[in-house]
């Protein structure tokens, strides 16, 4: 934590914080820059001469449409008070005979970007370089590893962050005379009572989960605190996990669960109602809030109550990372440094947590989002941070880059879906997964 965090204290910095956060909020991103001072007239013939021409930074992303108009709006205010770089979106990729300066690469796009040889340029060498602060944190054990190296100096910005959290449909508990006041469950028991009352009252699809294999395996061992490598060999076939996943098997033929191709589908039938409860990333908050008609609670992922020492902590996994070409030149990674600065900073770290459903990048935008100020704006937060740092990470809860890749969740997601079809059972779907992590194929 930095000196001046320190000096001034928690509670201070949540106040200083909000303050500037709300005024940020009541203006139009076009007003967010200073307005220019009138020239004096002993500086008039000066202003009269040609000015350099602002260095120009492409930026490209695959980000899903939502979060692409919250970053064209953090592009626009970044230009609005910027006249010696701006800031452009663009269609090129990396693949272009000319990348783009920044590219904003979901994990698939991460993937065949890091394959062959190094295109990017350490996000920390390049602020070091530029001698702009880079006010992230080694990455603790529950978040992400993936744009860090070994010793956790950034290598991208992870600004897709989220974990897995549990929303519902307030009207659909309603109607099966569940109370919502208080959140409605805790255990994956509690769930089994809630979802035979939702199937009850006519809920042809209690629950859908998004992204199986990241919430059944990956987050559900680390929130039991079960491990899922013995030494550097995947090991989530073992009792634990075989009567867990048998459990989802009976759910799905009683029912009671419902999996559809992917994150965007299960998502979306929570969207229309046609799910009362949908398990899915934190950042699905931002999609759901923006849905007329639909009264949606959020609460913390479920866990096993007989397991030693659960609820432990959940994993933050990036969705997205921001990464930085190589071959630039220093001017313009001195700009791509100020952009990333000023993403960084608490109150734009506000905004793009409100209006994307991210989780926050630095101490300084955690403690932000804690402000009251913000009403339930921000309750996605909050719980995807109570998970988090529920509890310190232990070995067995702490993320697994093994797990976490991209490749080896869809591994593990190729052999459950032979479980939810009924062509394997638990155990041999398990097996199968971790002889191929095992073997890499």
């Amino acid at each position: 934590m930095s000196t001046f965090i320190q000096s001034i204290g928690r509670r201070g910095l949540v106040c200083a914080v909000a303050a500037v956060m709300l005024a940020a909020l009541a203006m139009p991103a076009a007003a967010q820059g200073k307005k220019p001072k009138a020239k004096a007239p002993a500086a008039a013939a000066k202003a009269e001469q040609p000015a350099s021409q602002p260095i120009q930074i492409e930026l490209y992303q695959q980000l899903p449409p939502l979060r692409v108009k919250v970053l064209q709006e953090l592009v626009e205010r970044f230009n609005a008070q910027s006249t010696a770089s701006q800031v452009t979106l663009v269609e090129s990729d990396w693949q272009a005979a000319k990348p783009p300066h920044m590219m904003v690469l979901n994990n698939t796009g991460e993937e065949a970007f890091l394959s062959g040889k190094t295109r990017y340029k350490p996000l920390f060498a390049l602020m070091k370089e530029a001698g702009v602060a880079l006010p992230t944190v080694k990455p603790a054990a529950m978040v992400t590893r993936k744009p860090f190296n070994a010793t956790g100096q950034v290598l991208a910005l992870p600004v897709g962050l989220n974990t897995p959290v549990l929303y519902f449909n307030r009207a659909a508990f309603k109607r099966a005379g569940i109370n919502t006041d208080a959140a409605p469950v805790a255990t994956w028991a509690d769930l089994q009572g809630v979802l035979g009352k939702l199937a009850a009252s006519g809920s042809r699809c209690p629950l859908t989960i998004g992204e199986p294999a990241r919430v059944l395996i990956e987050n559900v061992s680390a929130w039991d605190n079960v491990p899922v490598l013995n030494g550097k060999q995947p090991s989530f076939n073992g009792l634990f996990h075989v009567k867990y996943v048998s459990l989802m098997a009976s759910w799905n033929r009683a029912n009671l669960l419902k999996f559809f191709k992917d994150r965007t589908e299960a998502e979306g039938h929570f969207a229309k109602g046609e799910c009362a409860v949908f398990i899915g990333p934190s950042d699905s908050w931002a999609d759901f809030r923006n849905i007329n008609g639909l009264d949606v609670g959020i609460a913390r992922l479920p866990y096993i109550d007989d397991a030693p020492g659960a609820p432990q902590n959940t994993h933050a996994g990036s969705s997205a990372s921001l990464w930085v070409s190589a071959g630039k030149k220093p001017a313009e990674y001195k700009a791509v440094a100020n952009f990333v600065n000023f993403w960084l900073q608490p109150e734009n770290q506000v905004i793009w947590q409100r209006d994307s459903g991210y989780l926050p990048l630095t101490k300084a935008g955690i403690f932000a989002s804690e402000s009251p100020l913000l009403g339930d704006s921000l309750e996605n937060i909050k719980v995807a941070i109570g998970q988090l740092t529920n509890r310190p990470a232990t070995s067995s809860s702490a993320i697994q880059p093994l797990i976490e890749r991209e490749s080896a969740l869809r591994v593990i997601d190729e052999e459950l879906a032979e479980v939810w079809a009924d062509r394997k059972s638990a155990k041999a779907a398990l097996d199968s997964a971790v002889a191929r992590l095992s073997t890499g194929k």
